[in-house]
């Protein structure tokens, strides 16, 4: 029996399908969204004021101190979710900038007045522009910045108590 190029097609085609899916899942977490600025200074910070909290700015972020920037909105679900975890690290000392991602400033302090506010400083990026700088996917995600101003780490996602444990508190000890 002769073996025709066109009998070969259908093997090959598989094996470059099965060998791509092979490599997509042999990421560490085939979930997480990578952040192409791992490693890089945060981009600026573009905020506007909400309300009569403190604002947070560039310099804030270059302290010498590790910071987290959290990107949230009142009108996302997961973001009431991990509210708790937040207001529990910001007990324990980590400061915690919030950035009011495309929000409506009533909506955004109601929010605060009600679940309570974890931030040491806040602003609102009502146009997007910041989210886009920095990469964010959709809120909330969260920047773990060491304290020359770099990222050192980006979660995609509420904040839970397995995050904290497992990614957060690890990548904030190897900063100390």
């Amino acid at each position: 029996m002769r073996i025709r190029p066109m009998m070969l097609a259908p093997p090959l085609i598989f094996a470059a399908i099965a060998a791509i899916f092979w490599v997509g899942m042999a990421r560490e977490n085939p979930d997480e969204l990578p952040s192409a600025l791992t490693g890089q200074p945060a981009p600026a910070v573009e905020v506007i004021p909400l309300g009569q909290a403190p604002v947070f700015g560039d310099d804030d972020l270059r302290s010498g101190e590790a910071r987290l920037v959290n990107f949230w909105a009142s009108w996302c679900v997961p973001c009431r979710a991990e509210h708790p975890n937040l207001e529990k690290l910001a007990a324990d000392g980590v400061t915690i900038y919030g950035v009011n991602y495309k929000d409506k400033p009533n909506d955004a302090l109601g929010f605060l007045e009600e679940l309570g506010n974890p931030f040491a400083a806040i602003g609102a990026d009502a146009d997007g522009k910041m989210g886009i700088n920095w990469g964010v996917y959709g809120v909330p995600e969260t920047y773990l910045i060491d304290g020359e101003g770099r990222i050192v780490l980006r979660h995609a996602g509420p904040i839970t108590q397995r995050v904290i444990d497992n990614k957060l508190r690890p990548a904030m000890e190897t900063l100390e």
